[in-house]
């Protein structure tokens, strides 16, 4: 009796370890939520660094939460704005465009991870964006290095190879896209009338912006806004463009062959290379440069989003750990992202794998990547500000005129005057 008494008792104590370790093991596993969009690329490229960093933390799992943009916007400036942390991811997406108005406007809402991350090893104009009063808040994501997408064939036949499109002006691309249109009958690019994007890439690839870097308007003024806004103007009059009205239109005109290319982002490679049957007709040149502008540039930005850190996050630690050992140093995930999404990260380092280093047979065999990588380091940083959408809607508003000729001044006057009002 005693011994059967013996051996529940010693049956008793190990199920009591055991369930007091399950307890302990429970009490130490930690979720951390991520709010992001785009499934397909932020989301995926999320997922793959969240399985880099539970392999090697089982106690540490995501839950990665899908949005539309415009929604997580709405969401995260609405529960901002109330004071309720409650409900708060631990880590957001942001775009860049927006950067400085969520960290100017709710002080105290984001972790800063200066000492934490190690900045030295990111493009420094994506460093600068995400930095208030000497803290950095983000640990920068995808870039929006810019370059000119062009259909070789079209441009062979006019007698331009890709050595024509080194070190040129953006006159010089007037007078190739006037050229291109007379010999094979296609528009140079495509061009959305209510889109500032082109003027925002011409503005930073001289390390200007629509603001100074202390906020005030450098509009009116401003000799390099007004050499952009010449710029183009003499562009939107030389009639090199198709113009379009939805996005639809603007891909669909350079990917069907009707126009020869466009000036945009890296995130354009995936849209071209869908076209399968025009493999090898492609090739990307560096971005034009400003004329006469002081410390003009061929490298210049448009897009991108970098990830932060809500400063009330129940999971802080683990949440800036797993930033700042995946996408703040792993440089084998960025060449698996680059790979798999077509993903062009902001980490220099990662530069040197062979997934950038490699020629693409669609792009004629161009180290497409690696020259996407060479301008992403030389792009100037800028201070995007809190009111870029206002800045945007104020240009947006004289491009009609600017393109029936109307005086410059006339229309810089006008965009200071409304970008000034809105921002009061």
């Amino acid at each position: 009796m005693n011994r059967i008494a013996s051996r529940w008792r010693r049956a008793l104590g190990v199920a009591v370890a055991g369930i007091s370790m399950l307890s302990v093991s429970a009490a130490m596993a930690v979720e951390v939520t991520v709010w992001c969009w785009d499934p397909n690329f932020n989301g995926a490229t999320m997922k793959e660094a969240a399985a880099r960093y539970t392999a090697q933390h089982p106690d540490v799992t995501f839950n990665i939460v899908d949005f539309a943009k415009a929604d997580l916007e709405q969401k995260l400036q609405a529960q901002l704005a109330s004071g309720t942390t409650d409900g708060l991811p631990d880590i957001v997406l942001i775009e860049d465009y927006g950067a400085q108005k969520y960290l100017q406007s709710f002080p105290g809402a984001f972790e800063p991870l200066t000492g934490k991350v190690d900045y030295a090893g990111f493009a420094p104009y994506k460093v600068e964006l995400a930095t208030l009063d000497g803290q950095t808040y983000s640990v920068p994501f995808d870039s929006g290095v810019t370059g000119f997408f062009y259909r070789s064939d079209y441009l062979g036949e006019a007698g331009y190879d890709a050595a024509a499109l080194q070190d040129i002006t953006w006159d010089q691309f007037i007078a190739i896209g006037k050229d291109v249109e007379a010999k094979t009958g296609h528009k140079l690019m495509s061009l959305d009338l209510n889109d500032a994007g082109l003027i925002r890439i011409m503005l930073q690839s001289a390390g200007k912006w629509y603001f100074t870097p202390d906020g005030q308007p450098d509009i009116a003024g401003s000799a390099t806004f007004k050499t952009v806004l010449e710029t183009y103007q003499r562009l939107l009059q030389s009639g090199i463009y198709k113009q379009v009205a939805s996005w639809n239109d603007y891909t669909g005109a350079f990917t069907s062959g009707e126009a020869s290319g466009t000036v945009t982002g890296v995130w354009m490679t995936g849209t071209i290379k869908a076209q399968a049957d025009q493999s090898g007709k492609w090739g990307v040149a560096p971005l034009p440069k400003l004329d006469g502008v002081e410390g003009a540039t061929h490298a210049s930005n448009l897009g991108g989003s970098s990830w932060y850190v809500l400063a009330s996050s129940a999971e802080k630690a683990e949440a800036v750990d797993f930033l700042a050992t995946v996408w703040g140093s792993d440089s084998d995930f960025y060449q698996k992202i680059l790979v798999s999404q077509g993903a062009l990260g902001s980490l220099l380092s990662a530069r040197e794998g062979t997934a950038f280093t490699a020629s693409d047979e669609f792009f004629g065999g161009q180290a497409v990547w690696q020259n996407f990588s060479d301008w992403l380091a030389a792009i100037p940083g800028v201070n995007y500000g809190i009111f870029t959408n206002e800045a945007d809607a104020a240009v947006i508003a004289q491009i009609p005129a600017l393109k029936d000729g109307a005086p410059v001044d006339q229309a810089i006057a006008a965009i200071d005057a409304q970008v000034k009002q809105q921002i009061q």
